[in-house]
């Protein structure tokens, strides 16, 4: 297989001597770019890390978060000064910001300690920061029933947990393994059926069901109305009698 750059207009075959980067400055309006003025302005890669200050992890929107780092001391020269720089941002309960160069770009780096390490995690800047005005904006106010609220905040109170990430299941690498073991077995594979879309509901219905689900026979007792009047008048007559 092999993969090729086409006009998008006309589906003819480009070669690559002919591609050029440009920036767009206007509506078809492009400043050309050369490949070696692009390597004029490229940052030697280093394997050092400039701290510049530090701050609160409390004032670090997690928005700004990108890519998670495991970091340890290059050679037996700067595991002292590693370990202070763990121990006093940890006594402090700050994290250091930093910069450091990947493949010839800058980033911005937050070092926090993890164990006898230290975790780094690089952050977008912010143009590469959507405004979540542009996406919630719309969503209208609306009037939340205290009812509505108790019920919901039970359900949360009922299945509260912690964090284990052990019991994360991938479905879909589930599913895949079991493919990949139907074909070595030389089973058919069959697409599945077209799911029915979700019928909607109503939402308060439901959160009584998970709660009634949740207390067992103990919610049918104590509020025998809830069901009883919404259920038994839909019945066929045959499931009624019995």
């Amino acid at each position: 297989m092999r993969y090729r750059k086409v006009d998008a207009e006309t589906g003819d075959e480009v070669d690559s001597s002919d591609i050029i980067k440009g920036y767009e400055v206007g509506k078809g309006q492009y400043i050309e770019i050369q490949p070696e003025e692009l390597e004029a302005i490229a940052i030697e890669s280093k394997r050092t890390i400039e701290i510049d200050e530090f701050v609160p992890k409390k004032e670090i929107d997690e928005l700004y978060l990108n890519s998670p780092y495991y970091l340890a001391p290059d050679g037996e020269v700067g595991q002292q000064a590693f370990a202070v720089i763990r121990e006093a941002i940890r006594k402090e309960g700050m994290v250091a910001l930093g910069r450091v160069v990947f493949t010839s770009r800058e980033h911005v780096i937050t070092l926090e300690p993890r164990g006898k390490g230290l975790m780094g995690f690089t952050l977008r800047y912010p143009y590469e920061v959507r405004k979540e005005e542009e996406y919630f904006d719309e969503i209208p106010d609306e009037k939340i029933p205290k009812d509505m609220l108790e019920l919901a905040s039970h359900i949360v109170d009922t299945k509260s947990g912690h964090f284990e990430p052990e019991k994360f299941d991938d479905q879909y690498e589930d599913a895949l393994k079991e493919l990949l073991k139907k074909k070595q077995a030389g089973e058919k594979i069959e697409a599945p059926k077209e799911r029915a879309p979700a019928k909607v509901i109503n939402l308060m219905d439901a959160l009584r069901r998970s709660v009634e689900t949740e207390r067992g026979g103990s919610a049918k007792r104590q509020a025998p109305s809830v069901k009883a009047r919404g259920s038994e008048s839909e019945r066929p007559k045959k499931k009624k009698s019995r």
